[in-house]
């Protein structure tokens, strides 16, 4: 009898599985109902692609889908989504990780992409750096999964990218290794020895939900010396925000990782018990972190805004820091981008993972046959004039941790804001050079400038490129009286940069629309002379060419 009813388990088990199999003719018609609610409901999404690159990525995948196993279609509908490079705009990562993910936990640091935390049963690799996925280096393994990535810039990769790594589904699927195993190779390097690990797949809820950092527990281990924890990591398993007092600098540090509100204390809350304690307190400098802040409702945000612009001796320039990173996403962006215009804080840390500007807010679509949910935004976030767009917010005093500094709980990002001297400091140095040009202060311009650039504070500031966008501004005008102006910013920045080939090509356009080609060819040869095989030198020597004809 209970061989009968095993053998009937069974046929219902192939029964159930034959069903939920999909036909290559559902799989299209899903690929045909994804392209087709795009173009109708949400075409405003064509920014970063266009209409005709994703329709052909979609033929592709569309001829393809006949030839592709199941987990391949799943990982070329994530392409088709991520086409538009807008981090809410995602068919999510669990999709493609169905059979399980590798036992690990990745991240980049300046120095390679560490094994920052693994499951207890491959301690061996703990902190190991990784070298190769199978038989693929791991540069030509991020290469190939980076199409499938929705990354909205190299932060957002480092931030959310790693992850796809560990998905042997993505791996297979991208050529990253050659067939598809709950087992996979990666070749490591740990303390001076390269070795090859095996690790087998586990399920995804059994990875305990982190940010880009492990927190220990009874089956996951971390690099990190937990005899110590850092402030950005305290309370983080049961508090979403807090504030601490270090009464002996007069500093008060807060740690906001999320703009939600936390179940035992809305965010109004928070900031009300926030400026109570600055305002009856000796806090000389508010250091506010959100480093490790994924987003939430930005209509939280408001308040924070409010009281710190009711407090001038904490909003002036020195006096607030404002600490952002690769997880700095979403409503947390709308916050670094009012705390940037709102404010005086000065900006610590990693560039942020959004585009000041983006569309977020995301619908899920389902897909009829497979159910899969693709996640397409509808809403554009607009908090910076449209000029002022950029791919990330860039922090003032770039800091980045490096592996050992992490290991060893060293929080160099808090102590850059702590140690730095703001005298004088002009947070945005080419916002502030544009105004010394505006209004007339020319003279004070000159001599400020030499000075900036010397200046180890501004070290950020690639002050050769972004001098001569200004001087283009100048230039493409086309009226002679700004051409005059922009030869006066290209010389400029020539005795800055003497080795300049930008700038010397810049001066010499500017000459040539003034109509002086003599002084046009000496500014060309000396470009090729200084980038004889790069664009620039190639550009040179086509505008010579086209002035001897």
């Amino acid at each position: 009898m209970k061989k009968t009813v095993f053998i009937l388990s069974l046929l219902v088990c192939f029964q159930i599985a034959a069903q939920t199999k999909l036909s290559v003719t559902q799989w299209q018609e899903d690929l045909r109902f994804l392209q087709k609610t795009i173009h109708k409901d949400y075409s405003f999404l064509f920014i970063k692609t266009t209409k005709e690159n994703f329709d052909t990525e979609v033929e592709t995948l569309y001829n393809d889908i006949p030839n592709l196993q199941e987990h391949e279609i799943r990982v070329g509908l994530q392409r088709i989504v991520s086409q538009f490079k807008y981090g809410h705009t995602q068919i999510p990562h669990s999709t493609t990780a169905k059979s399980g993910i590798l036992p690990i936990n990745l991240y980049q640091f300046p120095d390679g992409i560490y094994v920052e935390g693994v499951q207890k049963d491959y301690k061996k690799a703990l902190g190991a750096k990784v070298l190769k996925i199978g038989e693929t280096s791991i540069e030509k393994a991020i290469e190939l999964i980076y199409p499938v990535v929705p990354v909205e810039n190299e932060q957002y990769f480092k931030a959310f990218g790693l992850r796809f790594l560990a998905s042997p589904e993505v791996l297979h699927a991208q050529g990253v290794i050659p067939e598809l195993s709950e087992t996979v190779t990666l070749t490591l390097e740990k303390d001076g020895k390269v070795f090859e690990h095996v690790f087998k797949t586990i399920d995804l809820k059994e990875k305990p939900k982190v940010f880009n950092f492990t927190m220990p527990t009874e089956e996951w281990l971390t690099v990190r010396n937990t005899e110590k924890t850092p402030l950005y990591l305290k309370h983080f398993n049961d508090k979403l925000y807090y504030f601490e007092y270090l009464e002996d600098k007069k500093v008060l540090y807060v740690r906001q990782s999320s703009v939600f509100n936390d179940a035992n204390e809305t965010l109004k809350q928070f900031y009300k018990r926030l400026f109570e304690f600055i305002d009856t307190h000796a806090v000389e400098k508010l250091v506010y972190d959100v480093r490790l802040n994924g987003g939430g409702n930005n209509y939280n945000n408001l308040p924070l805004i409010k009281g710190i612009m009711a407090r001038p001796n904490i909003n002036k320039k020195g006096s607030f820091y404002f600490i952002i990173g690769r997880e700095t996403f979403s409503a947390c962006q709308n916050l670094t981008n009012e705390i940037t215009r709102y404010t005086e804080a000065i900006l610590v840390g990693e560039p942020t993972s959004e585009n000041i500007n983006f569309y977020g807010d995301a619908r899920a679509v389902s897909l009829p046959n497979s159910k899969i949910n693709a996640y397409l935004s509808y809403i554009w976030w607009q908090d910076m004039p449209a000029l002022e767009n950029a791919d990330w917010t860039a922090p003032s005093i770039p800091v980045t941790m490096t592996f050992d500094e992490y290991v060893n709980n060293k929080d160099t990002v808090l102590e850059a804001a702590l140690a730095f001297n703001a005298e004088g400091f002009k947070p945005n140095p080419i916002q502030y050079i544009v105004e010394l040009y505006t209004t007339g202060q020319t003279q004070k311009m000159a001599t400020e400038i030499p000075k900036m650039v010397q200046d180890p504070r501004y070290a950020f500031c690639d002050f050769e490129t972004e001098l001569n966008k200004l001087g283009n501004i100048l230039l493409q005008t086309g009226r002679k009286e700004q051409i005059h102006a922009s030869v006066q910013v290209f010389s400029m920045i020539s005795q800055l940069f003497p080795n300049s080939a930008m700038t010397y090509k810049n001066l010499g356009e500017a000459y040539l629309k003034l109509g002086d080609s003599q002084k046009a060819k000496e500014l060309f040869h000396k470009t090729i002379t200084l980038d004889a095989d790069g664009d620039i030198g190639r550009s040179a020597k086509e505008m010579l060419l086209n002035i001897k004809k």
